[in-house]
């Protein structure tokens, strides 16, 4: 690994933008980051802060409900941040950057991916990298450098460590956020309650994660809000039987539902149980998902 430690920020200073907090309104949810940066008490239900609401949801007993997305008209597309100097192209595929005997505290990242519209954008990749423990960045090979898709549902996890910290910058993690055949935004985030966060000149309340304990390391969560629209789906019925283009209605990375019609190779399926199709699973080849209606 090498130690390349920088006395100066990654940028001289924020560069005005679009999308850039000179031109961004200001949004319920960019003030509730601001609130908890600052350590104060937010009562987090109430708000309707898409973070925010989904990390209080508790069950009555105290057990963490599962996360569900949740996008309101208070959101504001993510901003973008400068690259910096230590990105590398052709990341592995990973979602956890930590190897046995990684010294620095554990951190899981995890959250959604949004559309402008509020809809949850499936096959986006993101593409992380950090500094070590030391605060030092790995130039030579790939360590703390990691790219993944979100599934189905719009959802990414990452397993890391708290990055460490080196002169003119506070805690950060770098990534690039891509929707398919869309442009790309390179953003960072950031912890609250870091003493570094009011003197780093690039520092932006609205890319704050929300950060908890757990047992010995820390969980994050932040949802990401592109300036793309997400599919909502058809808006008319299917026709019976589906029309077939050519090479068949059937897609790889689709999500399906039982009940399902699709078509492969000129012939009629009906989906026997919820999926999502890769390759090989194309409908002849799995009977426990479809069933062939001609």
């Amino acid at each position: 690994m090498t130690s390349d430690t920088p006395t100066t920020p990654d940028e001289p200073g924020p560069r005005p933008g679009p999308g850039s907090g000179a031109d961004r309104g200001i949004s319920r949810k960019t003030l509730l980051r601001a609130a908890v940066a600052a350590g104060a008490a937010v009562p987090l239900l109430a708000t309707g802060g898409v973070a925010l609401a989904r990390d209080a949801a508790r069950s009555g007993d105290g057990q963490r409900l599962t996360p569900t997305p949740y996008c309101d008209d208070g959101d504001d597309l993510t901003p973008d941040q400068m690259e910096g100097p230590y990105f590398k192209p052709n990341s592995p595929l990973r979602t956890n950057l930590v190897t046995p005997g990684t010294p620095g505290t554990p951190l899981t990242v995890s959250g959604y991916v949004f559309g402008r519209n509020c809809v949850p954008l499936s096959g986006v990749l993101l593409d992380f990298w950090q500094a070590d423990d030391n605060g030092d960045y790995d130039m030579a090979g790939y360590t703390f450098r990691g790219h993944q898709f979100t599934g189905a549902t719009g959802a990414f996890a990452l397993k890391t460590i708290v990055p460490g910290l080196y002169p003119g910058r506070t805690r950060h993690i770098h990534v690039k956020v891509q929707a398919p055949g869309e442009p790309v935004l390179t953003t960072q985030l950031y912890f609250p309650g870091e003493p570094r966060n009011s003197t780093d000149m690039i520092f932006d309340p609205a890319l704050l994660m929300n950060v908890r304990g757990a047992g010995g390391g820390k969980e994050g969560t932040f949802d990401f809000v592109l300036n793309v629209d997400g599919d909502t789906g058809p808006t008319d019925p299917p026709t019976d039987p589906p029309t077939d283009p050519p090479g068949g209605t059937w897609a790889s990375g689709h999500a399906y539902t039982s009940g399902d019609r699709v078509t492969y190779g000129g012939r009629s399926y009906r989906c026997l149980q919820a999926h999502t199709a890769m390759t090989g699973w194309e409908p002849p080849n799995v009977p426990a998902l479809w069933q062939s209606e001609s």
